[in-house]
C-alpha cells in the first residue's frame, strides 16, 4: 500500500511539473538563453547584457549567446526555431526583422509569424551629417539649404554608406525620393571606412547612427544638420528632424526582445513586464545614454504592431533601391 501510494504521489509531482507554465519551471533554476545574433561588444550586445544583469531577481538567470553571421540572420533563425517554452528569446532589430527580409533572396525565417515579441528596448537615432569644412564651403547650414544645392546643381552631390542595403543606404536613397533629390550613392566596407570618407571629404554626406557619429560631431568635424526621428532626440536637441521638412520621415535603428511563435502569453507578459522595469531604471537610461540609445519599454502588442509597420515599410525602401544580398 505504501508503494502504491509513494507511485501515485510520484506521478502526481510529475504531471504537476509538467502542466507549469515554462516560466515558473525556468524559476526552477533553469536559465534563461537570450540570443544576440550579433557579435560580442557592439552597442546590441552592451544593452542585452545590462538588461540580463538588471532581471535576474525576477526572472531568474538570463545567458547572453552571440550568435552573429549572416547580417543578423543566423542568431534569428536560432531563436524562430527554439522550443517555444519560455527559456530562450532573442533580439529582434531592424536588419533582421525589417530590412532582411527584402534584401536576402533567401530567408531562413519567416519574420512576420516565427516570433512574439516581448518589449522594444530602444532606438537609436540615425542622423543626416556632412563634413563640416565642406558644409561651410557650400554655404549649407542646413537640411533646406542641402535639398536647395542639391536642385541647383544636378549630379554634383554623391553620399557614402556602409554598402549596399545597410541602413545608412535605405536611409539615403529614402531621403532623395522624398525631397526629389539625386545625390551617387557610394558603398562602403562598412560604416567605419563610410564615416572616414565623409571626414576626408570623400563624399558629400552620409547617414550614420548617432552612436557612430556623436564624437566627430561633437568635435566639430561633422556638421549635423538632421535627425532621422519624427520629434527631436534628446541625444541632439539642438538637431530639427528631417520630417520637419519632409513630413513623415522616419528611419530610426531599434531593438528589442522577441521569442519564438507559440510562448505561452502569460511567459511573454511576464517576461515583458520584467524588461520594461529594468528599461524604466534611472540606471538603464544613465548607461544606455552613454551608447546614444534611448530606452523603449512598450507591450508586446505595441512592439508587435511597430514591427509589422516597419516590415512594411522597408518593403518599399528596399524595392525601390534595388538592393540584393546573394
Amino acid at each position: 500500500m505504501t508503494s502504491r501510494r509513494l507511485l501515485i504521489s510520484t506521478a502526481i509531482a510529475m504531471l504537476a511539473t509538467a502542466t507549469l507554465p515554462a516560466f515558473a519551471q525556468q524559476q526552477q533554476g533553469r536559465p534563461i538563453r537570450l540570443i544576440v545574433p550579433y557579435a560580442a561588444g557592439g552597442p546590441i550586445d552592451v544593452t542585452a547584457r545590462a538588461l540580463a544583469e538588471r532581471v535576474k531577481d525576477s526572472l531568474g538567470t538570463v545567458i547572453i549567446d552571440n550568435k552573429p553571421g549572416a547580417g543578423g540572420n543566423i542568431g534569428a533563425d536560432m531563436v524562430a526555431k527554439a522550443a517555444p517554452d519560455g527559456l530562450t528569446i532573442g533580439i529582434a532589430a531592424t536588419a533582421t526583422n525589417a530590412v532582411n527580409p527584402w534584401l536576402y533572396a533567401k530567408m531562413p525565417y519567416n519574420a512576420a509569424t516565427d516570433f512574439a515579441p516581448i518589449t522594444q528596448m530602444v532606438r537609436v537615432p540615425n542622423v543626416l551629417v556632412m563634413n563640416a569644412e565642406a558644409a561651410q564651403r557650400l554655404k549649407i547650414s542646413n537640411l533646406q539649404d542641402l535639398i536647395a544645392y542639391a536642385k541647383a546643381n544636378p549630379g554634383k552631390l554623391n553620399y557614402g554608406s556602409g554598402g549596399n542595403g545597410s541602413a545608412g543606404h535605405l536611409a539615403g536613397e529614402m531621403f532623395k525620393k522624398e525631397a526629389g533629390i539625386f545625390a551617387l550613392h557610394i558603398p562602403y566596407n562598412g560604416g567605419n571606412p563610410a564615416q572616414l570618407a565623409l571626414l576626408s571629404q570623400q563624399v558629400d554626406f552620409n547617414f550614420d547612427n548617432l552612436a557612430t557619429a556623436a564624437p566627430n560631431i561633437r568635435s566639430g568635424k561633422l556638421k549635423a544638420l538632421a535627425v532621422t526621428t519624427v520629434a527631436r532626440s534628446p541625444m541632439l536637441p539642438d538637431v530639427p528632424p528631417v520630417a520637419d521638412t519632409l513630413k513623415g520621415f522616419s528611419i530610426d535603428t531599434w531593438w528589442g526582445l522577441v521569442a519564438p511563435a507559440g510562448t505561452p502569453r502569460e511567459t511573454i507578459d511576464k517576461m515583458s513586464k520584467a524588461f520594461v522595469a529594468a528599461l524604466q531604471a534611472p540606471e538603464t537610461k544613465t548607461r544606455f545614454a552613454a551608447l546614444m540609445a534611448e530606452p523603449v519599454g512598450n507591450t508586446p502588442d505595441q512592439f508587435g504592431a511597430f514591427m509589422k509597420s516597419e516590415l512594411a515599410k522597408y518593403e518599399k525602401v528596399v524595392k525601390a533601391t534595388g538592393a540584393r544580398v546573394d
